[in-house]
């Protein structure tokens, strides 16, 4: 509104600045005297434009004057009723629990009713739905990645991949399944050997998802078919990398836990994790690889974290502080619900996974389609992943001196 005012002023200033300059002459035709009272009027009408403006800010101010006196001495009380969700699943959450317990049904659910036929009463077509609902969709992201990153995986064009391997079990007597090597004196006869071989045979496996929904909903819900096309996927990778651990090789991966090749080693305590565990399940690795990591299960962290001998076993990476990984060893430490709970077998593992041999036929086929279920206006979304692995091991090895040893290790119970 001020700047309306000094708008009019200026107006009104150049209007009289002219009509000074024409009243210069003397000698004025009846024109421009004509022009000089059209002018003085139009400086009068805006003068009067100028004082309602400025007793219109008068009372403006003063009105703001009085609401700022007013809220140091009004105490405002919020009605609980009158507030809205903060979100959908709050809201949703409210209806549940109105509706298994009525007495204490949410006072912010009671201000959604009506006194008529309305949606509002339950038993008349449920509450209504919350004003304003926010446009994502709230979730709890898995952790996938940290095995398929780790492990061999070959792209198929076929379905099926066959891998030659050494059949070797030991080093005793023998090297890469039966070559063997004689310090002979002059003239002694050689005695031939041979190595021994064996095929690993892979062939794609499927694993789906199909989700309907109706063509209301993804109208009205924008958020929902990216949301299932981000997140769908990543549930089909998280039962592949927990094939991988645990598969039985049924219509599914072989996993590391149902390898003949998992070297077993008993743990001190039944119920722990100990220093010398983790010392007795080092020794038996397969000293061949280097790319080794530790797989726990979360349960298992509050005793990998306290292990010591004269000095921390467990290794944060420069204190409690820092991430993404601790270090045993040297080699991370990866925390992943695949493993099993803290006590039994397999709670903690040690495993090169690049000998962990896998094929695919590319990532998550990902299509939707209207016409499965037009009758009923929904579109199916289905998900599809091919992909097959097996340890590339098909035992443990026993060395010249020592236990046997293997790239799969995990520490058992006295039951196993």
């Amino acid at each position: 509104m001020k700047k309306k005012i000094e708008e009019l002023r200026k107006r009104a200033h150049e209007t009289l600045e002219k009509a000074k300059e024409l009243l210069k002459n003397d000698n004025l035709t009846e024109e421009q005297a004509a022009q000089v009272d059209a002018w003085m009027l139009e400086i009068e009408e805006l003068d009067k434009q100028i004082k309602r403006l400025e007793v219109v800010l008068e009372k403006d101010a003063a009105l703001q004057a009085e609401e700022e006196k007013l809220k140091t001495l009004v105490e405002v009380n919020v009605d609980e009723g009158d507030q809205q969700f903060e979100t959908p699943g709050e809201f949703f959450k409210a209806v549940r629990n109105a509706a298994l317990y009525p007495a204490g049904e949410d006072v912010r659910l009671k201000a959604l009713k009506a006194t008529g036929l309305s949606e509002g009463v339950p038993a008349e077509g449920g509450y209504l739905v919350p004003q304003q609902t926010a446009a994502g969709i709230m979730e709890r992201m898995l952790k996938t990645g940290e095995i398929l990153n780790r492990i061999s995986l070959d792209t198929v064009t076929g379905n099926t991949m066959i891998y030659n391997g050494i059949d070797e079990t030991t080093h005793i007597g023998s090297l890469y399944g039966g070559i063997v090597g004689y310090w002979m004196g002059e003239g002694g006869a050689k005695t031939p050997s041979k190595p021994k071989f064996f095929e690993i045979e892979l062939k794609l496996k499927k694993i789906a998802a199909l989700c309907y929904a109706t063509d209301e909903l993804l109208d009205d819900v924008s958020a929902l078919t990216s949301w299932l096309t981000r997140t769908v996927p990543e549930v089909l990778r998280w039962q592949v990398e927990n094939a991988i651990i645990e598969g039985d090789g049924k219509g599914k991966p072989w996993g590391i836990l149902n390898a003949p090749a998992l070297v077993k080693p008993l743990r001190v305590d039944a119920n722990k994790i100990q220093a010398a565990d983790i010392a007795t399940m080092w020794s038996r690795r397969w000293v061949g690889a280097s790319d080794y990591v530790w797989l726990i299960n979360p349960s298992a962290f509050v005793q990998i974290a306290q292990l010591a001998v004269t000095y921390p076993v467990y290794v944060p990476p420069g204190g409690f502080s820092q991430a993404p990984y601790g270090t045993i060893f040297g080699r991370p430490v990866i925390e992943t619900e695949y493993c099993q709970a803290l006590g039994t077998s397999g709670d903690i593992m040690l495993a090169s996974l690049s000998q962990y041999q896998a094929i695919g036929k590319g990532g998550v086929e990902a299509t939707s389609s209207i016409h499965v279920a037009f009758t009923t206006d929904e579109t199916a979304f289905r998900f599809v992943y091919r992909f097959d692995g097996a340890p590339s091991w098909h035992s443990a090895l026993t060395p010249l001196h020592g236990d046997s040893v293997s790239p799969f290790v995990a520490l058992t119970t006295a039951s196993v």
